[in-house]
C-alpha cells in the first residue's frame, strides 16, 4: 500500500468529458496516487474544468498545444509515481482498476511485470459499454503479445495498462513525430521491455468512442496516413528486434495486409515503400479486398470514389449510433432524476403521516 500511483491526463479540447475522466481518477479505491492533467493548448473550456479539481494530489499545468504525446511526456517528467497509470482525457477507469492491478503487482513481485485490463467501448452511456474479450486478454510474453496484435491487427487502450516507473523509463518517451498511432506504438516498446505481460481480469476501462475530429479518428489527412505510416514501420522494427524468424515476418505481413487499404491505391509513393518492405520481408501486398457490394461499385466508380463513398456511409453510421446512444443516455438520465422525485416526495409523505 505504500506504492505511489501516478494518473497522467493529456488534455486537449476535451470539455465535454474531462470532468467524468477526472472523477473516474479521483474515485480510485487506491489510496496512495497522484493525478497529473497537462491542458495541451486547448482552445476550449477544458483548462477552466481541470482546474476545479485542483489540489494538492491533482495537479493542473498547461503547455502550448504540442500535440498528445508531447504532452504525455511532459507529465511523466512531472510525476513521481513508482506506478503509472495513461488516461485519455475522455476514457474512463472503474474504480478498482488500480487497486486490483496492484493487487497482482505484488502477487507477481519485480517491476519487469506488464499490467493490462479487460476494456469495453462506449460512448455516453457506460452501462452499454460491453467488454468482448480477444485474444490479447490473458498473461503472455512480450513476443506472443505482439505477434498476436499484429497478426490479427488488435489494439489495447492506452488506460488498460498500469506500468512500472522502471519499464516506463526502459521504455522512453513518447514519439512526438506521430500524431496517429502513437499509443500504439509507445506500447510496443513498453512491451518490449517488460519480462512478461499480467492480465487482469477484473480490472476494468471503459474506453469512450468520441467521434469526429479526435485524435483516434483518422480522417485520411496526409498528416495521419505518413504518421500511421512510420508507426508501423516501428511496430515491425520493434517485433524483429526481438525475434526476427519466419513467424514474425509472417505476422509482420499479415500486419501490413491488413492496413493496406487506408493507402491504396491513390498514395502511390506510400504503396511503393510498403511493397518494398513487404519484400524486405519476404512477400508481398495483395490488392485489398472489399465487401461485394464495394466491389460493383469501384468497377464503375473507381477506387478512389469507392473508398470515400465508403469512408462517408461509415461517418453517417457512427453519427446515427452516437445520436441513438446519446438519446437513450438522455432518457435514462431524465428517469433516474424522476424516480428520484418520486422517492423523495414519497418519502415526505410518509415521515408527515408519522
Amino acid at each position: 500500500m505504500t506504492s505511489l500511483v501516478s494518473i497522467l491526463i493529456p488534455a486537449y479540447n476535451a470539455e465535454r468529458w474531462i470532468a467524468e475522466t477526472i472523477q473516474s481518477a479521483v474515485a480510485q479505491s487506491w489510496p496512495r496516487k497522484e493525478i497529473v492533467i497537462v491542458n495541451d493548448g486547448s482552445r476550449d473550456r477544458t483548462l477552466a474544468i481541470a482546474q476545479q479539481f485542483a489540489s494538492p494530489s491533482v495537479l493542473v499545468v498547461e503547455q502550448q498545444n504540442q500535440g498528445a504525446s508531447a504532452a504525455r511526456n511532459k507529465a511523466f517528467e512531472l510525476c513521481q509515481g513508482d506506478y503509472i497509470q495513461w488516461l485519455d482525457a475522455d476514457d474512463l477507469l472503474e474504480p478498482n482498476k488500480i487497486a486490483r492491478q496492484m493487487e497482482a503487482a505484488f502477487d507477481v513481485g519485480g517491476k519487469r511485470t506488464l499490467l493490462s485490463s479487460a476494456w469495453a467501448y462506449f460512448i455516453y452511456s457506460r452501462k452499454r459499454g460491453k467488454f468482448v474479450p480477444t485474444p490479447l486478454w490473458c498473461d503472455l510474453l512480450p513476443v506472443e503479445w505482439l505477434i498476436c496484435k499484429m497478426e490479427q491487427n488488435l489494439h489495447m487502450p492506452p488506460a488498460t495498462w498500469l506500468v512500472s516507473r522502471e519499464l516506463t523509463q526502459a521504455a522512453g518517451p513518447w514519439d512526438t513525430r506521430l500524431s496517429f498511432d502513437d499509443d500504439g506504438e509507445y506500447f510496443c516498446r513498453i512491451v518490449m521491455a517488460s519480462e512478461a505481460i499480467r492480465f487482469v481480469p477484473r480490472a476494468g476501462v471503459l474506453y469512450r468512442m468520441s467521434g469526429t475530429g479526435s485524435v483516434s479518428d483518422f480522417d485520411q489527412s496526409e498528416e495521419k496516413l505518413v504518421s500511421l505510416f512510420l508507426s508501423m514501420q516501428l511496430h515491425i522494427r520493434h517485433l524483429l528486434s526481438l525475434e526476427d524468424s519466419q513467424r514474425t515476418r509472417a505476422a509482420s505481413l499479415s500486419y501490413l495486409q491488413r492496413r493496406f487499404l487506408r493507402f491504396y491505391p491513390e498514395h502511390t509513393s506510400l504503396v511503393e515503400e510498403l511493397q518494398q518492405l513487404a519484400a524486405r520481408l519476404g512477400g508481398r501486398l495483395d490488392i485489398p479486398q472489399l465487401p461485394w457490394h464495394y466491389s460493383l461499385m469501384r468497377k464503375t466508380v473507381g477506387w478512389t470514389r469507392t473508398k470515400r463513398i465508403r469512408q462517408q456511409y461509415n461517418r453517417c453510421k457512427s453519427v446515427v449510433m452516437r445520436f441513438w446512444d446519446k438519446t437513450l443516455f438522455y432518457l435514462q438520465s431524465r428517469d433516474r432524476i424522476g424516480s428520484n422525485e418520486r422517492f423523495g416526495t414519497d418519502c415526505a409523505v410518509s415521515d408527515a403521516a408519522s
